[in-house]
């Protein structure tokens, strides 16, 4: 395995390969492209619900709720921690994240919290899915952000 990575490298890269493509995502507010990084049966927990299943749920009670309201959204993989199971076809990550949101008047606050995320893959060599997600904000964060405020001329 000289010229490979290690399974636990090759693993731990290619979670951090979902959270940066996720980041891209929230960014862009691509919920269809998203959607498709996880599982049918996507059970979450967030700031807007206590606990929604299923994947289309998740996205239009908790997702659509925060996605188009912030700002410069950031996983911060330098900073995750992740367990993968034996056969390599499950894992949980917990990962910090930032965030820009914004108050009511369109003045800007630090949104940053914590993020836990258990994953699943058919094989190996398959792409992770996520399963379940529970989102939390730091202690003292807002939890409402009512998005960039409206520059009128």
């Amino acid at each position: 395995m000289s010229e490979q990575a290690k399974p636990e490298q090759a693993d731990r890269a290619s979670l951090v390969a979902f959270f940066d493509r996720w980041t891209e995502l929230v960014r862009a507010v691509d919920f269809a492209t998203a959607r498709e990084m996880f599982d049918p049966d996507l059970v979450g927990f967030g700031t807007y619900a206590d606990i929604v299943i299923g994947r289309d749920v998740v996205i239009s009670g908790q997702w659509m709720q925060v996605w188009p309201k912030i700002a410069e959204f950031r996983f911060r993989t330098e900073a995750l921690h992740v367990d993968v199971s034996p056969d390599r076809r499950m894992a949980y990550a917990a990962v910090p994240w930032t965030s820009t949101g914004f108050h009511e008047d369109g003045r800007a606050f630090a949104r940053n919290g914590r993020a836990t995320v258990t994953f699943r893959r058919a094989a190996v060599e398959a792409p992770w899915r996520g399963l379940h997600t529970h989102f939390s904000l730091n202690r003292g964060t807002p939890e409402l952000s009512f998005g960039r405020p409206v520059m009128t001329a």
